[in-house]
């Protein structure tokens, strides 16, 4: 595999930003890593951060490079700050970023990759579990499938907890969806976001999920999950015993792998 740390001018937040990029490689003779390389177009996947993190943090915390390189799979890992994936109310158009400004410039950098949406992956945990279905479900053009890691699926519940225990974290909230009337219903909204996609009979991503049954964010996926089978999408979600950590995060990210590759490949 290669591994790129890439500086980029965003002109959609008319700032610098980041992003580790593993591409897959032919490669013999390596110590105890197996580099497959890709046969035509390259699938890849958008891993996205929660929300004390940033590009690196996938690298620091599992073996996402190892689990890539024997899939022949490109990984996009980019900065988002602590912005849910969101066009703000502060002016900071995160989403258009996320979901229309990245994925053209990695396929201006990095040619190889596919654009095609049976090949766009997005996944994330916690944060970034909400901004990966967020991106399945509001920009399907380009991600046909979604998966989240103990995502904040259930954002209004999410907004509503930190109304009543942490006044700071509400005045973030508060920044980045206006308030919880202007949430509810919107697009930031998955359980709205899914309703309307639904209803247009377009076609419906594929979804997963999974979550610690100790998990603060448990009930809230219960629900999401709950709601989008009803609306007939096609979801493979899981829970079991876990909490919000990085231990589980490593072993699920692989189960996601095998998942949108309909793969019972071994990745250790």
């Amino acid at each position: 595999m290669a591994l790129l740390h890439v500086d980029f001018f965003s002109t959609v937040l008319g700032m610098s930003m980041n992003m580790d990029v593993i591409l897959p490689q032919q490669t013999w003779g390596q110590i105890g890593m197996e580099g497959k390389g890709a046969e035509g177009k390259v699938k890849t996947m958008y891993l996205l951060h929660g929300m004390s993190d940033d590009h690196t943090i996938w690298q620091r915390r599992t073996s996402i490079e190892r689990y890539a390189s024997k899939l022949g799979i490109a990984v996009v890992m980019p900065t988002t700050h602590l912005a849910f994936y969101t066009d703000t109310s502060y002016g900071m158009k995160y989403w258009t970023f996320i979901s229309r400004e990245l994925p053209e410039i990695c396929r201006e950098f990095f040619p190889q990759m596919s654009a095609e949406r049976e090949d766009t992956l997005a996944a994330g945990l916690s944060m970034g579990g909400y901004g990966a279905w967020k991106l399945g479900l509001g920009a399907g053009g380009t991600f046909g499938a979604a998966a989240s890691l103990s995502g904040a699926l259930d954002i209004l519940e999410d907004y509503c907890r930190n109304k009543m225990q942490n006044s700071e974290r509400l005045a973030l909230f508060n920044g980045i969806f206006t308030s919880e009337e202007a949430l509810a219903g919107s697009d930031n909204d998955l359980m709205a976001l899914a309703e309307r996609l639904a209803a247009r009979d377009k076609d419906l991503p594929r979804l997963y999920a999974w979550c610690g049954t100790e998990d603060f964010l448990y009930q809230g996926n219960l629900k999401a999950w709950e709601h989008v089978k009803k609306l007939g999408y096609d979801l493979t979600c899981e829970a079991s015993a876990g909490d919000h950590q990085w231990k589980y995060w490593d072993a699920k990210i692989q189960d996601v792998l095998r998942w949108w590759l309909r793969t019972d490949m071994d990745l250790q």
